[in-house]
This record gives C-alpha cells, sequence and structure tokens, in this order.
C-alpha cells in the first residue's frame, strides 16, 4: 500500500497527495513507517512570516505568479489560527489566493495551527517532507501572524523571509529577539506609505554584521504587494540563498529544532486536551494547578 502511494506521490497525483497528508494528520496506522520510506529530495521550502496585517498572503500570491510564468510546479501551505476552545479555523484568507486553486501547477493546502503556539501546524514537518516527495519544484509555508513567537517555521524552511510594513516603526526593537534573528531576507511591504524609505534605512542598520549577531547583511527589499512590484527582486534573493547556503552552525541548529519537536510530539502523543479539560471539571473550585500535574502526569 505504501510503496504504491510513494510510486504515486513521484508521479505528480494529486489525489494520492492529499491523501498522504491525511494519513498523517490523522496518525493512520503505519503512517510513520511510510515516513521513513519517503525518497530524499531536497526541494527548497520557502517560509513566509511576519506580523498580522503586513500582506503575506498577497506576497505570497505574487511569488506564485512569477514561479508559474516560469514553468515551476509550486506547493502552498497557508496556516491559519485555530480557535482555542475547539481548534477549528475559519481558513478564509486563501480567498486572495483563489485563482490558483484550479491550475494543475499549483497545489495549496489550508491547515489550521490547532492550538500549537508557534504559529505552524503540529504535523507541519512531515506535510512538508510529503510535498517534496512529490513532484514539485517549490514550497511555500505562509505562517500564521503571531508575532515574536512565530520562529518555528527557521527549523522547517530553507529560507525564511520576514515580511514587516512602514507603520512598524519601534516595534523592530521589540521583534529583534525573535523575527530579527531568524530572518535571511527581510521584506518591506507597502513600501508605497509615508517614511518607507526612512523604515528601511533603520532596518537596514539594525540588521549590519557590526550591530547583529548575523555574520552577512540580511538584504531588505521594498515591495508593493498589491501591485507586483519589488518581487522578482524578491524571487532573485530567495534563489541567490538557496544557491549559497551551506550546513552552517545556524542550520544545524535549525536542524536541532526538527528532531526536537518530533520527538516532543511523539512523547506527547498520549497526552489529550480534552481528557485534561475533563480532568480539570472534576477538580472543581479546589483545582490547583501544581498538585493536579504532580497527581496525574
Amino acid at each position: 500500500m505504501w510503496q504504491q502511494l510513494i510510486t504515486d506521490l513521484q508521479n505528480g497525483n494529486i489525489k494520492a497527495l492529499s491523501r498522504a497528508i491525511s494519513f498523517a494528520e490523522n496518525e493512520v496506522a503505519g503512517y510513520e513507517e511510510f515516513l521513513q520510506q519517503l525518497p530524499k529530495n531536497n526541494i527548497p521550502v520557502i517560509g513566509i512570516t511576519g506580523p498580522p496585517g503586513a500582506g503575506k498572503s498577497t506576497l505570497t500570491d505574487a511569488l506564485i505568479e512569477l514561479l508559474v510564468a516560469e514553468k515551476k510546479k509550486v506547493a502552498v501551505l497557508c496556516i491559519d489560527p485555530s480557535s482555542p476552545f475547539n481548534l477549528g479555523a475559519l481558513l478564509g484568507d486563501r480567498i486572495r489566493m483563489s485563482e490558483w486553486y484550479n491550475n494543475p501547477n499549483v497545489f495549496i493546502r489550508s491547515l489550521a495551527t490547532r492550538g500549537s503556539m508557534g504559529g505552524l501546524h503540529p504535523k507541519i514537518i512531515e506535510i512538508s517532507d510529503l510535498l517534496k516527495a512529490a513532484s514539485f519544484d517549490y514550497i511555500i509555508v505562509e505562517t500564521v501572524g503571531v508575532g515574536q513567537s512565530e520562529v518555528e517555521i527557521a527549523g522547517l524552511a530553507d529560507v525564511t523571509v520576514v515580511v514587516v510594513v512602514p507603520e512598524a516603526g519601534d516595534e523592530v526593537q521589540t521583534m529583534k529577539a525573535g523575527l530579527m534573528e531568524i530572518a535571511d531576507i527581510f521584506v518591506v511591504n507597502k513600501a508605497d506609505r509615508p517614511d518607507a524609505d526612512t523604515f528601511v534605512k533603520n532596518l537596514r542598520l539594525m540588521l549590519a554584521p557590526s550591530f547583529s549577531n548575523h555574520t552577512d547583511a540580511v538584504p531588505v527589499i521594498k515591495t508593493i504587494a498589491s501591485q507586483k512590484k519589488g518581487i522578482e527582486e524578491l524571487l532573485v534573493a530567495i534563489k541567490f540563498h538557496f544557491q549559497h547556503s551551506t550546513l552552517n552552525t545556524k542550520r544545524i541548529w535549525l536542524l536541532t529544532e526538527k528532531a526536537f519537536h518530533l520527538i516532543e510530539q511523539k512523547r506527547m502523543k498520549d497526552v489529550s486536551k480534552e481528557d485534561l479539560k475533563n480532568k480539570i471539571e472534576k477538580e472543581g473550585k479546589n483545582f490547583n494547578l501544581y498538585k493536579f500535574i504532580k497527581k496525574y502526569y
């Protein structure tokens, strides 16, 4: 069964890919053995992240258009925030990419975070590996805009594009411990707004090697995604990064993060939030968080 599914994946069978993703999401019996059999493909993964309202979806849409024009096959994973109560999600942000749903060279899958705090889906690593086994040229992962905690994308993507807008202003200082450190490329979107040039200048000063932890200057690219301006320059920078990236200390740490999250998921497999909720309800008014954890876990 698994071998036939892998063959179908490699032949570009979209139904097989969708089925394989569902197997991983639902942890169908034997899915781990299936993942171990996947062929190793170095398909580049582009991570698009940044604060809410920065224009990540519009930028992603513009990148898809350029890559399709180059006759490339593109897989897109769009991560949306989920309700903390039922873990469901509206997934409504995909309307900006609606024109690509019937394009044979574009595969789009919307996923909810399902309570994950890092802006990604809990099975994102497995799903990205499935996409790598299929016949795509590029994989784009657009994450939830949740601010500083959204650094998990660096452990998944080969190049991390952080999107900000000129209004960010002093917020750049607060981002430095998170998004500022993971960016391989910075995009200042909506660059037609007032003070955009000043913002870009200050951002480049902060990202200069002598003032940051980066050994090389991080590119800062101005775009107006809604008008498709600056997108070609961004794609050139992305391709340049792919060509010149090496297995450096940062990359090793990112791989360590991947391994850590997989082990963490495996260890937490038997812990159910629904079960936790029921046990907490039974404790009633006398609930004590620390005694509760010691009692049950």
